[in-house]
């Protein structure tokens, strides 16, 4: 069926649902059942794969579904419409990327790594970027931003005390696809060898 018959298949509500969800997708592009804000719309991507995936190759736009990690990613196979991001928030994501592979040792691929925000802080502060700490409002504004595209959620009102307490979503694994640990690290030591540039931006 083409994605006009599946479409037409649909009754009123799954429509709006449809809708909704399609809008979603392309807002933050990062869907995890782990959340229970997004498990309603995850099932819905489930029950309906050949409806969305009809509808965003029109655009030239893939979704991605891991029911591994119960995740659903939609990718932009031009590459373009992706996220710019500064030096710090580029250094960050890949900190808790190199967190949740380690972490990965203890659990299933599925489930949530929780870690304090002391932790990240800490392995920030060992690469000596521009041989300073990162200040409280450069982490709240990096941890609202992955906090959007649900691949984090601190559990307290402060991100930026060090007792905060983090989820790293197992979004994480579709955001960076990297399997070898070394390979973060050595990205992470690049960083800290040109740490002292003004600026730099990595696309994500």
């Amino acid at each position: 069926m083409n994605f006009v018959e599946l479409y037409e298949s649909l009754n009123t509500t799954e429509k709006n649902e449809f809708a909704r969800i399609a809008n979603k997708l392309l807002s933050i592009t990062l869907l995890t059942k782990a959340k229970e804000d997004n498990k309603k719309d995850y099932y819905f991507i489930l029950s309906h794969k050949q409806l969305f995936s009809e509808y965003f190759s029109y655009i030239n736009w893939e979704v991605e579904i891991n029911e591994d990690y119960g995740v659903i990613h939609l990718n932009n196979l031009s590459n373009i419409n992706r996220l710019n991001l500064n030096l710090n928030e580029s250094i960050l994501l890949l900190l808790l990327r190199q967190i949740y592979q380690e972490k990965l040792k203890e659990i299933s691929m599925a489930q949530n790594v929780l870690i304090n925000i002391e932790e990240l802080k800490v392995r920030y502060d060992c690469l000596k970027i521009r041989n300073r700490q990162l200040d409280k409002t450069t982490l709240r504004n990096v941890i609202r931003l992955f906090k959007r595209f649900n691949i984090v959620e601190p559990l307290d009102s402060d991100y930026a005390l060090g007792d905060t307490r983090l989820i790293i979503y197992p979004t994480i694994l579709m955001v960076i696809k990297v399997d070898d640990i070394m390979k973060i690290s050595e990205k992470l030591e690049s960083y800290r060898l040109g740490g002292e540039e003004d600026e730099e931006t990595d696309e994500a």
